[in-house]
């Protein structure tokens, strides 16, 4: 079985470490050339992932063509915002492959969810969402992870399950793609919140309470947009909640704790330009999306209030407290 994936960044490449447990033929593509040259130099990727090695049987190529052809299972692992650009060009070069997407995120102007973007540029029902609490230097420290698989054809979600499970690596299967994303988005703009949180000093009660209201929320918007309410409880929902919302590895509570501390706008500028924060650019299509959609989530009008407009951190504070 050929693998190929899209997006050489920490987390694609720690998913290669996952899949080559059982696929000894991996090829990796990224479209810039000075990160091909470093990968090939010291099959490593230092900046994003110090100290992981990348086995040599795993090979790296520029040319998307050369990553795909012949494949049997494509992994899509780039940010959300390239979702777009790789689909375009991958659809001159897909040949019926089952497509796998690691990327979370909703698209900012159109407001699609990762897999509808897909869609847009190739029809095919051999599509599945990987999504989960896990870390990319925990994975490629090679601990035990578990990981949500969702997917509406039964037969594609046995192969993909097949090609990543391992001794390290959970994957449970279930069938709504809808809820998966939506807790894949969601929980990045959560996360900034937890993050202030902890910027403004307050305990693990508060971000405890924080939590327990979001995941309430989260479950309600999974069933107006005809998702299952209960993937809030999988991997993809709880799981990766607590994860994000309770650790300075995610760039998002990172982020969000900036915000608490109250750091100057230079200074969060300067972060933002440096690091993928996703909940930065998932804000925006979140907040329009629920508007087209007419469904109200109050902690994300909060959350877009903080970020986008600027106010008050210790909004977060009262607002949690007089939340119905």
């Amino acid at each position: 079985m050929k693998i190929a994936i899209i997006g050489t960044g920490a987390y694609g490449i720690a998913m290669s470490l996952m899949l080559n447990e059982n696929n000894k033929n991996i090829v990796m593509y990224t479209k810039f050339e000075e990160e091909l040259k470093t990968l090939r130099k010291y099959r490593a990727n230092p900046a994003l992932l110090p100290g992981v090695k990348i086995p040599g049987n795993i090979t790296f190529t520029n040319d998307m063509k050369e990553c795909v052809e012949n494949s049997d299972i494509i992994f899509i692992m780039v940010p959300a915002g390239f979702v777009d650009d790789v689909s375009r060009e991958l659809a001159n070069y897909y040949n019926k492959q089952i497509i796998c997407i690691g990327s979370k995120g909703i698209e900012q102007d159109t407001c699609l969810f990762v897999a509808d973007v897909v869609r847009k540029y190739i029809e095919t029902d051999k599509i599945a969402v990987l999504s989960g609490p896990s870390f990319a230097i925990d994975m490629a420290s090679y601990v035990p992870i578990g990981l949500t698989l969702a997917t509406e054809n039964k037969k594609i979600g046995k192969i993909v399950k097949k090609s990543l499970e391992n001794n390290y690596l959970k994957i449970r299967v279930c069938d709504d793609i809808v809820g998966t994303e939506i807790c894949g988005s969601i929980k990045n703009i959560i996360a900034i919140a937890s993050g202030i949180i902890e910027g403004l000093d307050l305990p693990e009660s508060t971000r405890a309470m924080l939590l327990t209201e979001s995941m309430h929320d989260i479950k309600e918007l999974i069933n107006v947009l005809g998702g299952n309410k209960k993937t809030i409880l999988s991997y993809a929902g709880i799981g990766d909640l607590i994860l994000t919302c309770s650790s300075d590895k995610s760039r998002n509570y990172t982020f969000g704790k900036m915000l608490g501390e109250r750091k100057s706008k230079s200074e969060i500028e300067k972060y933002l330009s440096e690091t993928t924060v996703e909940g930065f650019y998932t804000l925006k299509s979140i907040y329009n999306l629920l508007r087209n959609k007419k469904v109200k989530m109050p902690i994300i009008d909060l959350m877009y209030d903080i970020i986008i407009h600027g106010e008050d951190v210790d909004k977060l504070k009262k607002f949690l407290v007089e939340k119905e």
